[in-house]
């Protein structure tokens, strides 16, 4: 499905570049040709994405271990610089077409093929972000997010195209081209910082919520506590490594056994493909009043309740309790 949305994107946005071309001949607009700049980004663009996706989606490797879906951060990190160029292009046409009074023409017709290109990129922009979002493709829903914002530079240049037939004043053309290369500049940082944010496995607060929920629903008795937890993000593959808190009585193959399981149950809700290391610590008899193990017989202080996994809980360093609810005396 992602090879296919990778290939529909390399051919509509040819389409829809050559579209924007014809306009721009038509009309001599400088705010046109701003648009055809920014689709010369997204056919560059798709035809990148056509192969980050399927090289993303080969199976670890020996020289792979953790996969090769950071490619798709890749991906997305040059096609906001793409973009971030072009908008530097599309400033310098206009600011020399603002200096010039270089004239426009027959706007209608060029009103009305920039409309059905602005159509057609509307319907692609929803598709790719769609199944990027499906399928967890960054290089899918990059492309997405990009060209929908492509929709918003279209419409408008179509204002000002508008205002140029209902005014006659030329210099409104190059001043709309102007405005575009600057919101465009804004977006392809955006991508920009976006895209490094995951190649440096910088935590995403969305990401944690939602493994602690999976984390919080497949707890039994013995996981008494998890922290230091970190996830390294290689496209829709997670490694997810954290400390575990069990029960220092248990021998190895008793931990083993619930590590296994409970493994299994995250791997299986997780959104994600991924795996998960845990490191054991032994619970030091600190951790009785938040331990649901009933049957320990090493208990020092009655049980209470299990602490709550949350993000914060989960990414912080342990929380012994027998001290005082919260405490974090040392670490284990």
């Amino acid at each position: 499905m992602r090879n296919r949305a990778a290939w529909i994107s390399a051919i509509a946005s040819f389409l829809i570049f050559a579209l924007k071309m014809g306009a721009y001949r038509i009309t001599g607009s400088t705010a046109v040709l701003s648009d055809a700049l920014e689709s010369i980004v997204n056919v560059v663009a798709s035809l990148v994405a056509l192969y980050v996706v399927r090289f993303a989606a080969q199976p670890a490797d020996h020289e792979h271990p953790y996969g090769h879906g950071k490619a798709e951060s890749f991906s997305s990190a040059f096609e906001g610089g793409l973009i971030f160029f072009a908008a530097l292009m599309i400033i310098y046409e206009s600011i020399k077409a603002l200096i010039y009074h270089e004239p426009t023409q027959q706007l209608e017709i060029g009103l009305l093929v920039v409309a059905v290109a602005a159509l057609l990129n509307l319907g692609l922009g929803l598709y790719l972000k769609h199944i990027g979002k499906t399928h967890h493709s960054d290089a899918l829903k990059a492309s997405g997010a990009h060209v929908i914002s492509d929709v918003l530079t279209t419409a408008g240049v179509m204002v000002g195209l508008g205002l140029v037939l209902l005014t006659d004043l030329q210099w409104i053309d190059p001043v709309v081209a102007i405005l575009v290369g600057l919101q465009l500049a804004y977006s392809g940082y955006k991508i920009v910082r976006e895209s490094l944010g995951i190649l440096m496995d910088e935590q995403d607060e969305e990401i944690l919520e939602d493994l602690t929920d999976v984390l919080a629903k497949c707890r039994e008795p013995g996981v008494i506590d998890i922290h230091h937890l970190r996830i390294i993000r290689s496209g829709r593959f997670h490694h997810v490594d954290a400390h575990m808190v069990i029960p220092e009585y248990w021998d190895i193959v008793k931990a083993h056994d619930l590590i296994h399981r409970y493994e299994s149950c995250v791997v299986a809700a997780y959104k994600f493909d991924g795996e998960l290391a845990f490191h054991l610590d032994p619970c030091k008899k600190s951790y009785c009043r938040a331990c649901d193990v009933l049957t320990c017989p090493i208990r020092q202080q009655p049980y209470e309740s299990l602490r709550p996994f949350t993000v914060k809980s989960l990414t912080d360093g342990p929380r012994p309790t027998n001290q005082g609810a919260y405490d974090n005396p040392g670490s284990t």
